[in-house]
């Protein structure tokens, strides 16, 4: 399939509005518009050949199901796996939309095919003790860092792991989100949805210890974790953290600290706690995303009967 080749002027001039429009009202990466651009490429060409015709606007509009199937046939047998597929339909999809939104026509055949299933994989939780042991700032003393990074590192590792946020809603916390009840956080997740979650006193402490030790003035409006430099703290300084105290625990590469957020689940269903209960607290729209935790915990328990019941 050649992912190259000159389309006709209206299809290019909507290309061109679309990406235009992605990148200033969808605040888009440019690396993003060129994956995009080149998805899209690659579709219309093989439309092309495959109808053996100009894909124009009108001969999108004339499509059928038979068609996009084809095309995700042929990008099959050139070794795209679904993950990359989906993408890809995710990106025509997104111009067919903008097309209809823009009085351009309907491809309806695009909506017509479902996008490839991709196979699911379990979160990979951390064992409660090692959970437990990456919030200890002592684990790491002897690296040459300030104590004051130590203790922020804990904090947010704490923060991850005792109250189930996401990296980026603790490094989005404000020092004012603090100000409001001692046991309780308002975090802002997906979508600029708000929710409670639970401030362990443990967790509390270690925050007040970093606090305590910042050499920055952290005003209320300011990011609660900042970096070195005093801005906020970047998810890859986290993520080095992380990759230190998996070396001094002896952890797997899947003890990232997108695990303890999984750990945080797995362990509250392991005690008993309420699916709908612990979906609220992890900010999940739907049921159903809580529900491979489930699975998880069985898969626990299955391993247990493996290993100590005598007839296993």
């Amino acid at each position: 399939m050649h992912s190259e080749l000159t389309l006709p002027a209206d299809t290019a001039a909507e290309i061109g509005h679309w990406l235009s429009y992605l990148g200033a009202e969808k605040r888009m990466s440019p690396k993003t518009l060129e994956a995009y651009r080149r998805d899209v490429g690659q579709w219309l060409a093989f439309l092309t050949e495959h109808l053996g015709a100009p894909a124009t606007l009108t001969r999108l509009q004339r499509l059928t199901p038979a068609d996009i199937r084809a095309f995700m046939a042929a990008r099959r047998a050139e070794g795209t796996g679904s993950r990359s597929l989906m993408r890809q339909l995710a990106g025509c999809r997104s111009f067919a939309r903008f097309l209809e939104r823009n009085g351009k026509g309907k491809v309806g055949a695009l909506a017509a095919v479902r996008a490839p299933k991709l196979p699911k994989t379990l979160p990979k939780p951390l064992p409660a003790s090692a959970a437990k042991a990456l919030t200890d700032a002592d684990l790491r003393a002897g690296e040459a860092r300030e104590n004051w990074v130590l203790a922020r590192d804990a904090a947010v590792l704490a923060l991850l792991y005792g109250g189930g946020l996401r990296i980026s809603e603790a490094l989005g916390l404000k020092r004012r989100d603090l100000a409001g009840s001692p046991d309780t956080l308002t975090v802002t997740g997906k979508g600029n949805k708000s929710r409670m979650v639970p401030l362990l006193p443990q967790v509390t402490r270690l925050i007040d210890d970093y606090l305590a030790l910042c050499p920055y003035v952290v005003p209320p409006d300011g990011p609660l974790f900042v970096g070195a430099r005093g801005g906020q703290l970047s998810p890859r300084i986290v993520q080095l953290a992380m990759a230190s105290l998996r070396g001094a625990l002896g952890l797997p590469d899947t003890a990232t600290p997108h695990a303890l957020r999984h750990s945080f689940a797995t362990h509250l269903l392991a005690r008993g706690g309420d699916l709908r209960g612990i979906q609220e607290l992890l900010g999940h729209a739907s049921l159903s995303t809580t529900q491979i935790y489930t699975a998880v915990d069985a898969e626990r328990l299955l391993d247990v009967y493996a290993s100590t019941h005598p007839r296993a």
